[in-house]
């Protein structure tokens, strides 16, 4: 195996009891550092294996993704913050996944980092009642509680398939 670029994650559980701002960040956070424990130890040619072709899932896909998500709807929908996509264009509007041969998977995990840090600054000056400058496709509003449940839906959906994809790789399973 080659060095690996992906460094130990340390997770915490969300507290319990907690109130309800405590809890979305708490399972939030618990998500974001599922997805990079899936990616714990590994070099860069195993973040860029397929699951299974033609698809183009792949761990570092999903971390570009979700970097994307992240920038997406607590900086660009909330805040409406005029941003650029990071991995994905006009002409490859998928190139979080599909643009992985030639990614620097050290870098890319850097940036889905510095995104997360970037959404909690982001969000702390929000409570959980603001509401976002961008609207729904159908004009209806967001708040910040709603993004929260929705980021904590679509990393435990894509944490889903990173624990298959690395099963796949190494035979790493767990939680």
């Amino acid at each position: 195996m080659t060095e690996p670029v992906a460094p130990p994650v340390t997770r915490t559980l969300p507290p319990k009891p907690a109130d309800e701002r405590d809890s979305l960040e708490g399972f939030l956070d618990f998500h974001r550092a599922t997805l990079l424990t899936k990616c714990e130890g590994l070099g860069e040619a195993a973040l860029k294996q397929r699951s299974i072709e033609p698809s183009t899932l792949t761990l570092l896909g999903l971390v570009r993704h979700l970097a994307e998500c992240e920038r997406w709807w607590f900086r660009r929908v909330l805040t409406g913050d005029e941003l650029d996509d990071i991995f994905c264009t006009e002409e490859f509007p998928d190139g979080d996944f599909d643009l992985i041969t030639d990614a620097d998977a050290f870098a890319d995990l850097q940036t889905f980092r510095d995104e997360v840090a970037a959404s909690k600054e982001t969000t702390a000056r929000y409570d959980l009642d603001s509401i976002a400058v961008r609207k729904s496709r159908s004009g209806a509003d967001f708040n910040l509680r709603w993004i929260y449940l929705h980021m904590i839906e679509e990393y435990a959906r894509h944490n889903g398939h990173a624990d298959i994809i690395r099963e796949q790789i190494d035979g790493v399973t767990g939680e």
